[in-house]
Formats: C-alpha cells, structure tokens, sequence
C-alpha cells in the first residue's frame, strides 16, 4: 500500500511504496528538492518533519545536529516512509531543474593531468541541447565497460560546447583503471544528467570559499570559472588539497580566477611534508586543507561554501565550517559515497 508525502504550504503530493524515502519519492515523481550526497553525511536534503510515520536510517551527526533533530529536522535521503507524510522545507531557496537528457557523444580528447588523474573532453553528437549548472554531475557509460555507469562532475562551464570531466583513475576499479587503454578519439560515449545540487548560487553576494581535493577540483573549476564568466565579484578563499607535488594541477588557471580580486586567495596544501619538491606555480602549505582553513579563518559567518573531493576530505571540510559559523544550507558538498563496487570522481 502506497503513502502519501505532502509538502507544507505548497500543492505539491506525491506517492510513495513503503520504505521509499522522501527523496526517492520526490525524485522519482519530478519534484526538484535539494539534496546532494544521498548518504545522510552532507544535510543538504534537511526538512521538518510535521506529521507522518517514518523510519530514519543512519546518517552522520555531521549532517544533523541534536538541536535541529529535537526540532523535528530530518534528512530526506534517510527517512523512510511508512504512512501519509507531510513535510516543511528550511528555506525559500529556488532551486534549478534542469531537463533530463540521454546525450550521445564522442571523444575529443583524454589526457593524463596527474599521475592518475585522466581529462576528459566530449563532443555532444546527440540528445541536446544540455544545459546544467556549474557544479552539477552526470552519469557517464564508457563503451568498454557497458551497463557500468559512474558519476563525474563537469570541469566545463554551462557555456561550454564541449564538456569536460576529470577521472581518476582508482586502485583496482572496474572503469576508470580501464580508461587509458579502453577509450579512443572518437569513441561513442553514453551521458545523461545533469544531476546534483552542489551548484553556483549566483544571487549570493558575499565571500565564498571553495575545498578541494583530488579530481574535486573538476566542480571546482567549473564553479569559479563560471562566477569569473558572468562578472560575479565576491571575494573567494580557494583551498586545494593534495598529498604531493605530482597530485596539483590547475594550479596557474585557478590563482588566474582567484587573484587579483579584492579580498580574494589561494592555497595548495600538501599532506605529505617532504613533497614539495619539483617547479610548480605558487607557494605551499603543509598538513591537511581543512587545517589550513582553520588556521586562516576563526569564523566564516556569511561564507557560501563549495567543497568537492574524497569523502573523508569532505565531511571533514563540513564539521569544519559549520564550526565556523557558516550555515548548513550554504554548504555544497559534492560527496560521492559509492557503494563499494562503484566508482566515481571522489
């Protein structure tokens, strides 16, 4: 038997089989929502709950604090419905949807960045037009590994004609370790999204701060960039987090974005203290990113914040900020947590 999920002070109701949770519901009928991790670690899909029967699975206390859990916040990725459900969104934040596309698309280049991080660029053949917004993800089957599709974030601004995607490639993974010899110029490449939440809010006018790590530089690029695109002036803070010299790239093109505006910085922290070795653009800074951060800010009240890359870096990054002072609802975090057979750009 089928529930009901309604949400407060909108005509919006949608259905759901039991042990759906409210954001497969609301996905699964259309309903744009904000979410981003789908593993109750980010809280970015946070709502109240007014009435309802549900069973909440396990999330990160991260994600959801005592305070707003005794309020009645729940996350909707990890709330399962078991009866007629009536829910509040936080804010009045409007969210883009875009339209859902299945492109066909063929390689225009894949190059080596870092010692295992692949750039990818696709020429859309079939299946646009594919508008997304800078930050967003989508699904990419590779014509060597069919049926086994991986998520990966756009490094292309939405203005783009080409897009661009940095993969890298893991220990022992069933796609991405295959790249390099499984992939040509001119391969037919299946795309479809856009997905994600983890996008440029544009009508902010405040500072921002970016965290990345590893090919979580890919939304990174394509959020900053854009910003740079369309003329938006507020103060960025980048971090970029890697263990060594050889795991930096973009490094030129993200200082260009970065400095040289008011109020504006960037940083590369290495993990590893005997790794600054070899030319590179720009000083470093040693231990881990979110230590740099704390060093650099003791509050970030007012900061939307963008923070992309291995998961542990990301949750990190989030207890940080919201420590920090900076509010749950601008936090973006582009987080994929896989199952263990999957992979993807973390």
């Amino acid at each position: 038997m089928s529930h009901s999920i309604s949400i407060d002070g909108t005509p919006v109701t949608v259905e759901a089989e039991p042990g759906d949770t409210i954001l497969d519901a609301l996905l699964m009928a259309g309903v744009g929502f904000s979410y981003s991790c789908q593993a109750g670690n980010c809280g970015t899909c946070r709502c109240e709950l007014v009435s309802g029967d549900i069973l909440e699975l396990e999330y990160s206390e991260h994600a959801l604090d005592p305070a707003d859990r005794a309020r009645g916040v729940v996350l909707a990725c990890r709330s399962q419905v078991w009866g007629d459900t009536v829910i509040r969104k936080l804010d009045d934040e409007e969210f883009i949807v875009h339209p859902s596309r299945i492109l066909r698309c063929s390689v225009a280049s894949l190059d080596r960045v870092t010692h295992d991080i692949h750039r990818l660029r696709l020429d859309i053949q079939s299946g646009g037009p594919f508008t997304f917004s800078a930050g967003q993800y989508a699904s990419i089957e590779f014509p060597f590994a069919p049926g086994r599709a991986r998520d990966y974030s756009m490094a292309s601004c939405p203005d783009e004609a080409t897009l661009e995607f940095h993969i890298r490639e893991m220990r022992g993974g069933s796609v991405s370790a295959g790249l390099a010899a499984g992939l040509r110029s001119g391969d037919t490449v299946r795309v479809s999204g856009p997905f994600g939440t983890s996008y440029l809010r544009a009508n902010h006018t405040g500072p921002v701060i970016v965290i990345a790590g590893g090919s979580g530089f890919a939304p990174v690029r394509s959020i900053v960039a854009t910003m740079r695109k369309q003329g938006l002036a507020s103060p960025v803070h980048a971090y970029f987090g890697g263990r060594a010299e050889r795991d930096v790239y973009g490094e030129a093109e993200m200082r260009n974005w970065v400095e040289g505006h008011t109020g504006s910085s960037a940083h590369v922290v290495l993990s590893d203290p005997d790794a600054n070795t070899g030319l590179h653009a720009g000083p470093r800074r040693f231990g881990l990113v979110t230590d740099a951060v704390a060093e650099d800010f003791a509050r970030l009240d007012g900061f939307k914040a963008y923070v992309a890359g291995p998961p542990a870096m990301v949750d990190a990054a989030t207890a940080l900020l919201t420590s920090r002072g900076v509010a749950t609802r601008d936090i973006h975090a582009d987080a994929f947590h896989p199952a263990e057979s999957k992979e993807g750009n973390t």
